[in-house]
């Protein structure tokens, strides 16, 4: 009698359940990394996707099989207009020992953001001075200090929204009351992108995917389509059995939401920081986006999410062992049209 298989690989990776939806377009940071640099940094930024193109580089990683030859790269564009921090924020330990918020700090942001459209019942704090001589009398309380900045989206070229985006940034290096005069004079003023982050250097890439909507487990998961030449009254396309699917994770596949969800994506590294999109923008523009028209930065390899998506670049926070301490010779930058047709 023929030998019956009664086993399957599991479908599917229980490291990224739920498979939901994402909550918001921007997605929250949960986590920080520790650096140890003796100057405060912002530890993230913002910036909008545009597209994908190739370039050639010498590659300079150590022990590479092409270590020293030109090699092709994939490389992805993100936009990333100036940021303006518009309120500073003091965490303190609650009696369960996780952080809470102990102060908040909120100025009069600049007219060009029009923050009412975002938040129309936006108040600046009255008598800041007072307020951060408060956290500095405390300061041994407090033990993170954050800044909320607003994206400037009229700096933008592949925008139409006037809206700012808003997002935490957590600030690292230094001790905390270096951290606290640190946030106290960015207050207000315009950061950009170079300000954070440096050519060569590794960073986590956090943003929503592309949303596909809802799909069955034969896309969703890959499970094999039942032959169509049985009598399958039910359909073909589905699993054969649910079998016991008690419990809150249930390891069989089951119909749901593709796509649309949160993601992060380690240690993507910077190949370039410029400030003329002509230098990247190919002929035509990038399809779905146009022309980059303010800061940008070039990352290797691809990230999640479409075209003018919101993407969160922060620190790495497992950095790979080698760290490059210069950037990489880029000898060619592609800028044929990348309209199909």
């Amino acid at each position: 009698m023929a030998h019956r298989k009664t086993s399957a690989p599991k479908r599917g990776s229980l490291g990224v359940r739920p498979r939901k939806r994402a909550s918001e377009f921007i997605p929250v940071i949960r986590s920080w990394p520790s650096i140890d640099i003796s100057n405060p940094v912002l530890l993230g930024f913002l910036g909008y996707k545009v597209g994908m193109t190739h370039i050639i580089v010498v590659d300079d990683r150590p022990g590479s099989p092409t270590e020293g030859r030109e090699i092709f790269m994939p490389v992805t564009i993100v936009e990333t207009p100036s940021m303006i921090p518009i309120a500073l924020r003091a965490y303190g330990v609650n009696s369960r020992g996780g952080l809470e918020v102990m102060q908040d700090i909120w100025i009069e942001p600049p007219k060009e953001l029009e923050i009412w459209r975002r938040v129309p019942t936006y108040k600046p704090t009255s008598n800041i001075d007072g307020r951060i001589n408060m956290i500095k009398d405390n300061i041994e309380l407090v033990k993170r200090i954050s800044l909320i900045l607003a994206s400037n989206v009229k700096e933008v070229g592949g925008l139409s929204k006037k809206a700012p985006d808003i997002i935490e940034i957590c600030i690292g290096g230094g001790n905390i009351g270096e951290r606290l005069n640190y946030a106290v004079s960015l207050l207000g003023k315009h950061i950009t992108v170079d300000q954070v982050f440096q050519v060569g250097q590794f960073v986590d890439v956090i943003a929503v995917t592309k949303g596909k909507g809802f799909q069955g487990v034969v896309r969703r998961f890959g499970v094999k389509e039942l032959p169509r030449w049985h009598k399958h009254r039910k359909g073909s396309r589905r699993i054969g059995s649910r079998s016991p699917t008690m419990g809150a994770l249930s390891e069989v596949p089951q119909p749901g939401q593709m796509g649309f969800h949160r993601r992060t994506e380690y240690n993507k590294r910077i190949i370039m920081i410029g400030e003329n999109g002509y230098a990247i923008t190919p002929a035509g523009g990038f399809p779905h986006y146009g022309i980059v028209k303010s800061k940008w930065i070039m990352l290797w390899g691809s990230i999640p999410g479409v075209p003018k998506r919101p993407i969160i670049l922060r620190w790495p926070i497992r950095p790979p062992v080698w760290r490059p301490k210069t950037a990489p010779q880029v000898v060619y930058v592609s800028l044929d049209s990348k309209i199909a047709g």
